[in-house]
């Protein structure tokens, strides 16, 4: 049966009533994922209005990422909810370059953050929050936060726990506990670009270790160690920014035996680990080394700014909350306790696992839409490692994309070293909806098997 909203109870002009149903039957079901509306004809008729209120009501649901449309074909219910465009995008118009989680309609933030709030309102007040609180997270926070990662570290205790403004302050505030300026820190040879400014502004000196298709190696890993003497490791086992490795058991076994034998720390990124779950972190194997940092950045949303870091002992969790405390006073109250009652309620889990199932169709499309081309992916992550074929220069390729609507990331963005691989990152959580990933990869495909008569790169 053809959709037909109720809007008579509805404030404001006719076109926004139409847009506020649209929203409210997609919260509520009555409106699925994918499902066809009428045409713009058939419900004015419906409705008895103008067929322009109605043209006006469908361009604004497009433009907040309620629906899509397709030509020749008509309106569908939205794969994604829709990010705001940015002001002053005045050339990108499909962002494929920040890795950041999509926003299924299933993960209903907007419905659960309201409802989020409310339930806090009620148990205790939203004023309660607006107040300076403890360094690191209340008794209660922690104990909740470490019953969550016990789901895959056993070993979690909440006063071992240090609740973040974020994951880049816990990687700033570690380089300060760990190394000194001159001192060493290993990382995999392509690493994250928030550590490579804090080392930098810090005055550390990082040093890449070899990759290869499976992650960090081993030996590699032993001579870095026995060469530099570092005072910590950093690596991102799980879904590896940007190559997308995940490092097999065999292989966490051995690095955790080598840092043993090294006597350092090591700092794990465990940013995608959520995603991938069945991935054990290397903090199981030498928990009291380890320093595991996660964040709900990359499986909920940039914007949360709430992280956690299990420190490898009593007196390390005091220390990091002392230096949390001098830089930043204390995490962001409310939104820490809104995430307290997300991870509480069962509500964080269902929220991840829609995102997780988003990123893995998002990956999915991917692999029809670069069919042939090489490139490397996990199942469910945000982005992909792909080689550029060596008649593109690295700089020509980004550009060109860039005059083209198209931002992706170069691999000299992540490169410890002078000598970064000929390849790019692409990230398929930023588009905002599926559609215009599939528009973006097209242009990509294209991109990448154009002769080299056609390029014009200026």
């Amino acid at each position: 049966m053809e959709w037909v909203p109720t809007i008579s109870e509805l404030p404001g002009p006719l076109y926004q009533r139409i847009v506020a149903a649209i929203e409210s039957d997609i919260a509520a079901g009555r409106l699925l994922r994918g499902q066809q509306l009428p045409t713009h004809r058939s419900l004015a008729k419906r409705l008895g209005v103008d067929l322009t209120t109605v043209t006006r009501a469908y361009s604004e649901a497009r433009r907040r990422g309620l629906i899509d449309a397709q030509v020749g074909r008509g309106s569908f219910v939205s794969e994604t909810t829709l990010r705001p465009t940015a002001e002053n995008e005045r050339e990108i118009r499909i962002d494929l370059s920040m890795n950041v989680p999509p926003h299924p309609l299933e993960a209903q933030l907007d419905e659960r953050i309201l409802q989020g709030l409310e339930s806090i309102r009620h148990k205790s007040g939203l004023t309660a929050f607006l107040n300076y609180l403890p360094p690191g997270g209340s008794e209660h926070e922690r104990a909740i936060a470490a019953r969550w990662l016990r789901g895959r570290v056993p070993h979690a205790a909440a006063d071992r726990l240090v609740i973040y403004p974020g994951m880049q302050a816990i990687i700033f505030n570690l380089l300060m506990q760990l190394a000194r300026p001159g001192e060493v820190v290993l990382t995999e040879a392509q690493t994250f670009p928030g550590m490579k400014a804090a080392a930098a502004r810090l005055g550390i000196r990082l040093v890449g270790v070899a990759m290869d298709e499976q992650g960090v190696l081993p030996i590699a890993l032993e001579q870095a160690c026995r060469t530099h003497k570092p005072k910590a490791v950093y690596l991102i086992p799980t879904l590896h920014n940007p190559t997308t490795a995940t490092l097999s058991p065999d292989r966490r076994a051995s690095i955790a035996a080598i840092l043993r034998a090294a006597k350092t720390t090591l700092i794990e990124d465990d940013a995608y680990g959520l995603l991938e779950p069945s991935a054990s972190p290397i903090a199981n194997l030498i928990p009291e080394r380890t320093y595991l940092a996660t964040t709900l950045s990359k499986v909920m949303a940039p914007a949360l700014r709430v992280s956690y870091l299990l420190t490898p002992n009593l007196a390390a969790q005091e220390e990091m909350r002392a230096r949390l405390q001098a830089a930043a006073q204390m995490p962001p109250p409310l939104m820490v306790a809104l995430a307290t009652h997300w991870i509480e309620s069962g509500v964080a889990d269902r929220i991840i696992a829609a995102i997780r199932n988003e990123a893995a169709g998002r990956q999915q499309l991917a692999s029809r839409a670069l069919k042939g081309l090489p490139f490397a992916a996990g199942r469910a992550g945000h982005h992909l490692w792909l080689p550029l074929p060596a008649e593109w220069k690295r700089q020509d390729f980004v550009a060109y994309l860039f005059r083209n609507g198209l931002a992706l990331v170069g691999s000299d963005a992540f490169a410890v070293d002078a000598n970064p691989p000929h390849a790019v990152r692409v990230s398929l959580g930023a588009a905002r909806n599926r559609a215009e990933l599939a528009e973006g990869l097209r242009v990509l495909a294209s991109t990448l098997k154009m002769p080299a008569s056609r390029r014009q790169i200026v």
